[in-house]
């Protein structure tokens, strides 16, 4: 295998990360050798920013699956584009590019040197009009992803977007679609509607996906996020007409329904989308509906569309022409193939001329590209200048031979220096000796100091009333074994009663939240714990264990060991 036959391949969805490696040879279809799938476990409808999951997800599914580093294309979602379709009057082909950039700074809702974008032409109308897709981004959208594979220490050959990968696998795998077919595309935060009819291309997105019904489930329930969509996956599917999952299972049952509901939702919008596109782009109404996406495996959902939309709907293959090596699980890759479309799209533009061919590349890394493509111009110039400094030499060597009478006494001059330079030697071992020294004082130093602001902190988590009467160190024989590492400090402490004691809670629950207070520092484990407090008339006294260490590894201690042991006051 050739490294430049191979191609990474990497799509980066809403909730999942797709890291596929493919044998693609020139002028060859490619081959699956290797891939891997990570959920990115964050709610996409949340502002939490992915990526710290996208880069050590990336890193983490290439070293699981043994895939080196080597050239790269990746995807950027639907949803983080604008498509644009116009319309060119006949002009010649030097000009389209002129044209195709007015019509883009018309086109595009943002400043031109905001975005990064490309252009394809589909196809020329019986009139000689051009009909011209453009795909925009903003740059700061696309620097997002190409930034986590930087950190994952890959660089984009091409940035491609999700849909426009999918049409690409389409077409190789079905070369032989009769009139117009519809890619329904269902992902976690959005839908992306394909329509492919001839060499004609059109897209759309949708806000209506499998995130939503993780959100009607979420209000329903009254859940999370992360219980939502386990309800989701255990009980999911869709109910045809009234008929659900029966009495004797309502949580099935509501689920159904409510999935239901939001795939009617979808239902509507796509009909939207199908009159939009026979109305303002002239197409046919779909014969065929291929679904794909990490959502598109809800049971029911293609005899749901196929009902509704009366044609046939199957499931989108994306190996029916691609070959998969194999030492693969062909059990596994039957479940997952949904989303290995987009992954499959990239593979095909490293070998083959495809329909469709958009590269967002942020200008950063096209300036990086011409920069190394230069690297032989700026070679050439450093071999002049090595040829004339070796000139130099050559000038220099022959003057050596006027400097041959002052050799000898030179050859004095470093024995001299030769006796200077053992004395040095000796002293830089002493010096070595000195700053092995001072490190270990450094060290006692930090030492203590830290000692201090663990101090300070269990005094700073105090409240209101209590105060330390004795700290001191112990000794946990069975947890020493397990880990050196761990140190014990057990403070004894009071507070007074009215200052504790709270009206809808009892009065230990406040030494419970300065223990919870402390296993929350920096400085101390979710070991802590109360070993023993005792109440008085006035004063609550309590002794706590602060584990220092790490022992994030230790078995947990029993409940039993937990609990404090109350003495009389």
């Amino acid at each position: 295998m050739f490294e430049s036959d191979r191609v990474i391949a990497i799509d980066i969805g809403a909730s999942k990360l797709v890291v596929a490696e493919f044998l693609a040879p020139k002028g060859t279809a490619p081959q699956l050798v290797n891939y891997g799938i990570a959920n990115l476990d964050a709610d996409p409808e949340s502002s939490q920013n992915l990526s710290a999951l996208i880069a050590t997800g990336t890193r983490d599914l290439m070293r699981e699956a043994g895939i080196k580093h080597g050239p790269m294309y990746m995807t950027v979602s639907g949803q983080s584009v604008f498509p644009r379709y116009v319309k060119l009057p006949p002009v010649t082909r030097d000009k389209v590019a002129q044209m195709v950039q007015y019509e883009a700074e018309q086109n595009v809702p943002f400043p031109i040197n905001e975005v990064v974008w490309d252009y394809q032409l589909i196809t020329d109308t019986d009139d000689g009009e051009l009909h011209v897709m453009l795909v925009a981004a903003k740059i700061e959208n696309v620097s997002q992803f190409t930034d986590c594979m930087a950190a994952a220490g890959l660089e984009p050959d091409i940035v491609d977007v999700a849909p426009m990968a999918l049409y690409n696998c389409v077409r190789y795998n079905y070369p032989d679609l009769p009139g117009c077919t519809m890619v329904l595309d269902i992902g976690a935060r959005s839908s992306n509607l394909i329509f492919l009819e001839g060499s004609r291309i059109f897209s759309r997105s949708i806000p209506v996906a499998g995130n939503t019904i993780t959100q009607e489930l979420m209000k329903e329930f009254e859940i999370s996020y992360e219980e939502a969509e386990a309800l989701k996956i255990e009980h999911g599917f869709v109910a045809f007409g009234g008929v659900y999952a029966g009495a004797d299972d309502e949580v099935a049952d509501m689920v159904s329904k409510l999935i239901r509901n939001v795939v009617t939702r979808l239902h509507a919008e796509v009909n939207r989308s199908i009159n939009f596109y026979r109305s303002q782009q002239g197409g046919e109404s779909p014969s065929v509906v291929l679904l794909t996406g990490g959502s598109a495996i809800i049971p029911h959902l293609d005899t749901f569309f196929r009902e509704k939309l009366q044609v046939e709907v199957e499931h989108l293959n994306p190996f029916a022409n691609i070959v998969v090596n194999p030492a693969l699980d062909a059990e596994r890759i039957n479940q997952e193939f949904n989303v290995l479309g987009e992954v499959t799209g990239l593979a095909l533009r490293r070998g083959l001329a495809c329909p469709v061919e958009i590269n967002l590349m942020p200008p950063e890394i096209v300036a990086k590209k011409v920069f190394r493509r230069r690297q032989p111009f700026f070679a050439a110039s450093v071999i002049g200048v090595v040829c004339i400094m070796l000139c130099w030499w050559v000038y220099f060597y022959r003057m050596s031979t006027v400097l041959n009478n002052r050799g000898n006494v030179v050859a004095q001059e470093i024995a001299s220096l030769d006796a200077k330079a053992k004395t040095l030697a000796t002293q830089a071992q002493k010096r070595q000796v000195a700053q092995i020294k001072i490190a270990t004082v450094t060290t006692v130093i930090d030492k203590r100091t830290l000692w201090s602001e663990m101090l300070n902190d269990i005094r700073g988590n105090l409240l209101d009333g209590m105060w330390v009467t004795s700290l001191r160190m112990v000794a946990d024989n069975k947890m020493k074994e397990a880990n050196p590492d761990v140190q014990i400090i057990e403070m004894e402490g009071s507070g007074f009663h009215d200052k504790l004691q709270k009206e809808d809670k009892p009065d230990a629950n406040a030494i419970m939240i300065f223990r919870d207070k402390l296993r929350a520092s920096k400085y101390f484990t979710q070991r802590t714990e109360i070993k023993q407090y005792s109440p008085g008339s006035y004063t609550r006294r309590f002794k706590m264990w602060i584990y220092i260490g790490k022992d994030e590894s230790e078995q947990a201690v029993d409940d039993s060991e937990k609990s404090p042991e109350k003495t009389e006051g």
